[in-house]
């Protein structure tokens, strides 16, 4: 690949200034190569061998029906998934074809095994009935339940891309205002911050938005514009449109940039506090619900099958389903609701 790859034609002058040429300068060359800055070279996205295969047996079919859905493609690319709406319905399709013959088939052979081990005719029509019910099940499914549950997921993704940005976002406003207090310009501010992969998806955002200045061309006002407009979460929206709003209105960046640092800061403090306390909240559960009670429940119940003459056995059998199954279903219950906690926040 040779050097002009990594060209661009410059028609955007110096950020959000004008260009001006001296007399028998460069006006009368109009728009111009010019090199990228160092370490900037293009990023070849291509499908995967999975939505390649997906494109090839769907992809007429999506492009036939496919109708405009604006809210699929404002997901697809808040969620950073990098297919176009029809690539991604295509998938969609193939997935669903592939869950539905394998469950005819897997319908199938538990019929036949059932018919080996000799099952009774009534238990056999049931099944043979439900087999019959898979294909309407499923076209039902292709013409409602499809754009249903595909449109959700890249909602789903955008979601947790959000609360992952409203994680870090605070770092990275620390970041953003002692780059800012060295009177360091916003486009650059951006452009290394991209560079902090610790503060992880803001970093991402601020690739973007680097991209969009360097590689597409646009003044950094525009490229904050289309960030906040594609960004997951509403504090990062926020910030952009902040920093547009105080730019075009001729206001300082630097105390803005320490004013948000200062209450995302608050914010993550006082998101800290309840999450605290809600902890501690599940800790006293725990120690009720999962401790104490089925301690004392599994005295009683022994007390009762020590003391019952013809009970013994139904007492003893709801003994070994309180240890067995209720002990340990509650602490994975608990478990699991920690876990969320810690993902979510």
């Amino acid at each position: 690949m040779g050097s002009s790859a990594f060209e661009k034609l410059e028609t955007r002058g110096t950020l959000t200034k004008t260009k001006r040429f001296r007399p028998g300068d460069e006006a009368d060359k109009g728009a111009h190569m010019v090199k990228l800055p160092k370490g900037a070279r293009p990023v070849n996205v291509s499908l995967s061998p999975r939505a390649q295969v997906a494109w090839r047996m769907f992809g007429k079919f999506v492009q036939a029906r496919r109708r405009e859905d604006p809210e699929l493609e404002d997901n697809l690319l808040k969620a950073h998934i990098k297919l176009r709406p029809e690539e991604y319905l295509a998938l969609a399709w193939m997935n669903t074809t592939f869950a539905a013959v394998g469950a005819v088939i897997a319908a199938f052979v538990a019929s036949l095994f059932l018919f080996i081990l000799r099952i009774d005719i009534t238990t056999l029509l049931i099944i043979f009935g439900l087999v019959a019910a898979l294909p309407i099940f499923f076209s039902y499914m292709y013409s409602f339940g499809l754009p249903v549950g595909y449109h959700g997921s890249p909602a789903g993704h955008a979601k947790k891309r959000g609360h992952k940005i409203d994680k870090k976002i605070s770092g990275a406003m620390s970041f953003i205002s002692a780059m800012s207090s060295a009177n360091v310009p916003v486009d650059v501010i951006f452009k290394e911050l991209s560079k902090q992969t610790v503060y992880g998806e803001v970093a991402r955002e601020a690739e973007w938005i680097t991209r969009d200045t360097e590689l597409l061309g646009l003044d950094i006002l525009s490229a904050l514009r289309k960030g906040a407009q594609r960004s997951p979460s509403s504090k990062f929206q926020d910030f952009l449109q902040g920093v547009v709003t105080t730019s075009t209105s001729g206001g300082q960046l630097k105390p803005y940039f320490l004013v948000k640092a200062e209450q995302f800061e608050k914010e993550d403090r006082l998101e800290m506090r309840k999450k605290m306390e809600t902890l501690g909240m599940l800790a006293e559960s725990f120690v009720t619900v999962v401790v104490a009670f089925p301690l004392f429940l599994v005295v009683i119940m022994a007390i009762m099958a020590l003391i019952s003459k013809t009970g013994s056995g139904f007492v003893i059998m709801l003994l070994y389903v309180v240890v067995g199954l209720m002990i340990p279903m509650s602490q994975f219950g608990f478990i699991f609701v920690i876990w969320n906690m810690e993902q979510e926040g």
